[in-house]
Parts: structure tokens; sequence; C-alpha cells
């Protein structure tokens, strides 16, 4: 019997108890032995529940004793997650966590201590939810160049943006709705600025290319600028938008960027809806697949996190090579990478349209009715391209009426 310790015991530690009671049996048929916990550390005493007998409020408790093979970690934020996690691994023990934050920042140092220590530290759950795409990175796909890894990644991003295409609503009251069903917190910033996104796509960054990736070098676009007209053109174009997080391998560089994307009916990610995420993935050999699944989640994230744990039960004595290297990972300018733009502006085509040519050339042009407005969409440019000639169209734009109202980048 291996015994085993939860560090945190809320949303997720909990549904990681719940999944390793109810699915006892199933786990010590694949775990080779019986999964018991010992321990569960939480500020709280949790009168009269499964867990009452088990709680300790001192850490050192479970980082002493020599009983307690593997801890989860689920308290979420950076300390004292970090502090925790890095005792354990020292003291010799299996480590398997939900927290992104926590990757993100120190994953880099608490894998080489792992290594040395001939443990192993494991974060399924901290990227997709319930949806397996680390695992498939270093075991499935280990005989891959990567070439690009794009993900809807966010479950409250995309119910928000997810309401506002289907049903019209405004940005601030679809994020209400998303509040108030538990979806968004108080304050939504980590998810609606995007950040929430870009530390996991730089964790799978550093999956795909064996070297530390620092997320704080990534450009990072929220979608509080979205508004329900840019889906009203959207519609229009047979089109959509969804907060991506992105990663591409080309001529040698890596490029990655979180960012609202305008997506095309025939992308992958296009039907990926409400609070589900969907990652897609691109090889050398075996060219493009597919994640898709709840990508946040008491149950979906707690059962990743328990399939790290029985990873970590069959492999008690030894290291499975995952991860990355301390090596540097540069990340190239996303000026210079290419991709077309959805652009709008005020004021009629008719009157704009040599504006608008005399920077981007022929484009595709939406007009919607009763819109004082209109929309374009420019063939594929880098970044740099596209911003040089944004300028020269606002140059064009003299009189204080007339502007660029949004820009969007589109596959």
């Amino acid at each position: 019997m291996i015994k085993v310790a939860i560090m945190g015991y809320g949303t997720i530690g909990s549904g990681v108890y719940e999944v390793l009671e109810t699915n006892r049996e199933v786990l010590a048929r694949a775990a080779g032995q019986e999964l018991e916990v010992k321990y569960v550390l939480d500020l709280h005493d949790f009168p009269g529940t499964w867990v009452e007998s088990k709680i300790v409020h001192d850490f050192d408790v479970i980082c002493r004793d020599p009983e307690v093979k593997i801890v989860v970690e689920t308290m979420g934020g950076l300390e004292p997650a970090y502090s925790f996690v890095k005792a354990c691994l020292e003291a010799g023990k299996h480590v398997a966590t939900s927290n992104k934050a926590l990757v993100a920042a120190y994953g880099t140092e608490l894998l080489a201590i792992a290594r040395e220590k001939k443990v192993n530290f494991l974060f399924e759950a901290s990227v997709g939810g319930g949806i397996p795409i680390i695992r498939p990175l270093y075991r499935c796909l280990v005989g891959e160049k990567i070439q690009e890894i794009t993900g809807i990644l966010n479950g409250t991003t995309n119910f928000i943006l997810t309401k506002m295409d289907k049903e019209g609503a405004s940005f601030q009251w679809a994020l209400k709705e998303a509040q108030a069903l538990g979806y968004a917190e108080r304050n939504p910033e980590a998810d609606v600025e995007g950040h929430d996104t870009c530390r996991k796509i730089a964790i799978l960054t550093a999956m795909a290319t064996g070297k530390e990736v620092n997320y704080e070098e990534i450009p990072t676009e929220g979608i509080t600028k979205i508004t329900d007209v840019d889906f009203k053109y959207a519609d229009a174009m047979g089109t959509s938008i969804k907060l991506v997080g992105s990663a591409r391998v080309e001529c040698g560089k890596v490029y990655a960027w979180v960012a609202p994307l305008m997506i095309g009916k025939d992308h992958p990610l296009y039907g990926v809806s409400d609070v589900y995420n969907g990652i897609l993935v691109k090889g050398n050999m075996v060219g493009t697949t597919m994640y898709y699944g709840s990508g946040a989640g008491k149950l979906p994230t707690a059962s990743a996190v328990v399939a790290d744990l029985v990873e970590s039960a069959k492999h008690l004595d030894s290291n499975i090579p995952i991860g990355w290297s301390s090596e540097k990972q540069a990340i190239a300018s996303a000026d210079e990478a290419a991709y077309r733009f959805f652009v709008r502006v005020s004021g009629t085509y008719e009157d704009r349209r040599y504006m608008v040519e005399a920077a981007f050339g022929k484009c595709r042009v939406v007009e919607l009715k009763d819109m004082d407005e209109f929309a374009f969409l420019t063939g594929p440019m880098k970044r740099s391209e596209f911003l040089e000639n944004l300028e020269i169209l606002k140059v064009e734009l003299t009189a204080e009426y007339q502007k660029v109202l949004q820009v969007i980048r589109a596959e």
C-alpha cells in the first residue's frame, strides 16, 4: 500500500480524494497496489466529512513522514506551494500538481530536483485540466518534431466568447453570467487578460522544445476589447473569435503569443464552445492531432492529477524523463510571424476604398446594414508589415471621426 498526502482541500484537492475513494479498485490494479490518503493539509478541519480524521495543519508532518511516498499539491498560487513542493522533492517524495502558476514559474528548478533525487514532478492537470496533453507530448509524440501547438486553454474566456457569438451578448453581460455560474472569479483578470492562457502555452512550448520558456516573454492580449459588433462581422464572414495560445516553430525560430484569433469553420478549434478546451498539435510526421474535453472542473482536473499519482506509484524508484532542461528557449518577435488581420474602420467603404487599397491592396471587405463603418480582411503578412501599413491608413484617416475601430488577428 502506498501512502499519499494531499496539500490543499479545495475544489481540486477534494476532487482528488473523491476519485481515489470512488475508483479505489481500478486505481489499485493500475498502480499495482492500493493508494491510501494518510494526510490532508489544510487550514480548516472539515468536521463530519471523510477527511476529518486525516486533516493536519503542519506541513512538516507530511514532509518528515517516511511512509508518505507521493504528495499531491492542489493549493494553487506560488507560496507556500513552491516551498512545500520543493521540500517534498528534496525529501525524496514524488509530487503531482495541478498548479500552472507553479509549473510556469518554477518548473525548471523542480524538475531538476526531481531528477537529482530520482523522484517525479508531474503536472498533467496544469494545462488542460481533464484533457490529456502533457503525457501525449512526452510519450505518444516523443518521436515527432513539434511544429505547432495552438489551443483554447481557458474555459472561462471560451464561455464568454461563446455567449457573445451565439447569443449576441456584450462582454460585460457574458462575464457577469460566467461569474454567476462560478466559471469566473470575482476578479477575472487572470482569465480575461490572457495571463492564465499565457502560462499554459509557456508550459506546452517548453514541453515541445525541451527548453525553459519564460512566460513573461510571451506577448499576451486578452478579450476585454472584443465586442458584440466584432461577432456580427465574424458571423457575416463565416468565422468565429477564440482566445488562443499558440507556439509555432518556423525556420528554426519559436514564435509564441496569446491573443484573440478569428478562425473559419474549417479550423479544428472552430467548434470548441462553452467551457470546453481544445488543443491542436502538429508534428512533422503525424500531422495534426486534436485534444478536446473539459479544461477545468473538479473531477476532470482531479482525474488528471490522479493519473499522475498512479504514474508515480508505478515508478517509485525511478525518474520518468519528462519536461525540459535549464537551457533558455528564445521566443522570436511576434512581429515577424505572418497572419491575416481583420480591421474595422469608421465610415463607408465607398469613401475609404482608395485609403484601404493604398495601404493594403485588394482585401476582402464586409459591410453590415445600417452601420457607419466597414471591415476588411488582409492577406497573409508579417505583423511588422501590417503595423507599417496600418500607420499609412491612419494617416489617410485625417478627420477626427475617421478612425480604426478594431484589429484582430486571423487565420
